[in-house]
């Protein structure tokens, strides 16, 4: 039996004497999107510190493709909740920033990100500034600079929670068509129950902080995810998130 892609066993973690995870299980499997919800401050963010190695569990064990996970072995991409583009470089030095940090020259770097402006649609901004391109066009050229690291699996913290409505809806779909056509692993951080549904295969619902997980929810949905029956279908899943989120829950025994 092929083991999940990612693997979370029993993780706590906290900020000095304040708990944030407690006992945290979950897993994402290969070419899976799964999202966490959750209400604001319960630690969704510090799960993503914990994997890219920012903080270290207090508790609980992490594995990677079966195997206990390596964080120097980088096998995640993150994107921060906003695009952190830099203002000074154009668009192409930007996508190209991540393989320059693990020491590729800048010009082996525009030779691999070149051929996915196009599929990302942003063919003819290559030498245009951040300023000069909309919130949902930043937005995509922060996801290239993650995905052309070509990491297993994508960390995604909020990444369309600065948007409009209306981009936000176009993003979200955009999204999942590219997802669909890669066959990416996402693990996806959101406030947005909504969004989750539209894009996930499998929703897991967090308490209040100290987070535990209170619910794993499926997301039995037709793909492509935008037509008719699947957007008036998932009103019952967005519901009972909604119902879970908001039903009172015990705090950690004394």
């Amino acid at each position: 039996m092929t083991p999940p892609r990612l693997e979370l066993r029993g993780i706590s973690s906290g900020y000095g004497d304040m708990p944030v995870l407690d006992d945290i299980s979950l897993s994402v499997g290969r070419g899976e999107f799964v999202s966490i919800l959750g209400p604001s401050g319960a630690g969704k963010s510090t799960l993503f510190r914990l994997l890219t190695g920012a903080m270290a569990p207090r508790a609980g064990e992490m594995f990677f493709d079966g195997a206990p996970l390596d964080r120097n072995a980088r096998p995640f991409a993150f994107m921060p909740q906003r695009d952190a583009l830099m203002p000074w470089r154009r668009i192409i030095d930007n996508t190209t920033l991540g393989l320059e940090v693990q020491g590729m020259r800048r010009s082996q770097a525009r030779t691999i990100v070149a051929p996915f402006f196009h599929e990302f649609g942003l063919a003819g901004f290559e030498n245009h500034y951040p300023a000069e391109l909309s919130g949902g066009m930043r937005q995509r050229a922060a996801l290239m600079r993650t995905v052309v690291q070509g990491r297993p699996m994508l960390l995604l913290d909020e990444p369309f929670g600065a948007l409009d409505a209306l981009t936000r809806t176009a993003m979200q779909r955009w999204l999942e068509e590219m997802r669909a056509h890669h066959g990416w692993t996402v693990l996806l951080v959101t406030h947005d129950v909504r969004e989750a549904v539209y894009l996930s295969d499998r929703i897991y619902v967090l308490s209040p902080r100290p987070a535990r997980v209170v619910r794993e929810i499926g997301v039995p949905l037709p793909r492509p995810r935008h037509r008719h029956n699947a957007r008036t279908n998932a009103a019952d899943i967005e519901n009972l998130i909604l119902e879970t989120l908001l039903e009172p829950h015990e705090g950690p025994s004394p």
